[in-house]
């Protein structure tokens, strides 16, 4: 069991996603980050689904009550291990009893913090995915206690390496492919739109990111159509959005971009006033 003693600003549990309900209007949600919290299951030998902890700029303060072993990827929010620094994307030894507490953030965002065996928490449509409306709460709280099993085997020494990427952290470029309605925007549109830099405004979150900077726009709507994670909406006003993982399932704003699945990685990564640039692949 781990003990919530602060939540952290917004501190949710994640996997990679619930699947096979978008017809019901049920986002796919998981991880914002996959190939952070990848990495963080992999170093610790987990299954690729297992629960994680996605943390956002401010870090939880959390109490162990059982053995064992704990990786940290994705942003570096300074983690502290009963008040001692520890490692990021590395594997370390917890013992009962022991406090994880998180302090100044460095570079990033988000934050992904794995357990041997991953959270073991409620499974509501084959994902423990926190999402409010689908599940009882949107993220942890101060007083809640997350299920895990003890690991009782020592963290060994490991004789390979494995090459962690941390660049696309701190990366600007935002690889994209045209989107359904790309084609009717104007060349002159297109150009702009792929040739200046846009700062991530104070409207994002895990369901959007919203663009600051305004292209002009003169497509009419269309017909409500599918949408999904890393679609790029252009709004009637100029705005480009960008839809992450607690998306909705449909839209009816011109999908003019979608975004790889690496750039939706590297924007999750994004905080507001941060500018980015989409570049055609």
């Amino acid at each position: 069991m781990v003990k919530v003693l602060k939540p952290g600003l917004y501190t949710t549990v994640q996997d990679m996603g619930r699947f096979g309900y978008q017809q019901y209007g049920v986002p796919v949600s998981g991880v914002m980050d996959v190939y952070a919290a990848s990495v963080a299951n992999l170093l610790l030998g987990n299954e690729a689904n297992d629960a994680v902890l996605e943390l956002t700029m401010t870090g939880p303060t959390l109490q162990f009550v059982c053995k064992t072993a704990i990786c940290i990827t994705g942003a570096d929010m300074s983690p502290k291990l009963n008040q001692q620094p520890i490692a990021i994307n590395k594997e370390v030894e917890v013992n009962e009893g022991d406090m994880l507490s998180f302090g100044r953030l460095n570079f990033g965002f988000r934050s992904y913090l794995a357990v041997s065996g991953g959270f073991k928490t409620e499974q509501v449509m084959n994902s423990r995915s926190l999402y409010q409306g689908v599940t009882l709460q949107s993220a942890i709280a101060k007083g809640d206690e997350l299920p895990i099993e003890a690991h009782l085997a020592p963290v060994q020494n490991k004789h390979a390496l494995l090459k962690i990427k941390t660049d696309y952290l701190t990366s600007k470029e935002i690889e994209v492919f045209k989107g359904p309605e790309y084609d009717k925007l104007s060349k002159q549109q297109q150009k702009k739109m792929l040739a200046q830099e846009f700062a991530v405004s104070k409207e994002n979150n895990r369901m959007a990111y919203q663009m600051e900077q305004v292209l002009e726009n003169t497509l009419e709507p269309i017909i409500t159509s599918a949408v999904l994670p890393g679609t790029v909406q252009l709004t009637p006003s100029g705005k480009l959005i960008v839809l992450m993982s607690d998306c909705q399932t449909t839209g009816g704003y011109p999908r003019v971009l979608q975004l790889t699945a690496h750039a939706i990685n590297v924007l999750s990564q994004k905080m507001a006033g941060q500018a980015v640039f989409f570049r055609l692949v």
